[in-house]
């Protein structure tokens, strides 16, 4: 069985949307990393929690079967589809060894 690793990046208003992909999909495991700051690569604005630019993002890292892989991208694309102002983005790479 291969495991990948997805770590889904979002605006902290899509918390909501993002727990329940988790729930819905079963992705019991994961890490949660609160008040991450950034900027998306071509169109997203700031998020650094300042006065400037106060919104702020989190970021949760999944280690999947590789079956699941698909889905969970479809459903972040879906999030993102409805308001792609707000921003999520997820990434996925490859778990070679794990104890």
């Amino acid at each position: 069985m291969t495991m990948k690793a997805i770590m889904i990046i979002y605006n902290q208003a899509q918390t909501e949307k993002v727990e329940y992909l988790l729930d819905k999909l079963g992705i019991r495991g994961y890490s949660l990393w609160e008040n991450v700051q950034g900027r998306g690569t071509s169109t997203g604005d700031p998020h650094l929690g300042t006065h400037a630019w106060p919104e702020i993002n989190k970021s949760v890292l999944a280690v999947v079967d590789d079956e699941i892989v698909d889905t969970v991208l479809d459903k972040v694309k879906k999030i993102d589809a409805v308001n792609v102002e707000v921003g999520i983005r997820a990434f996925v790479w490859d778990i070679l060894k794990m104890v």
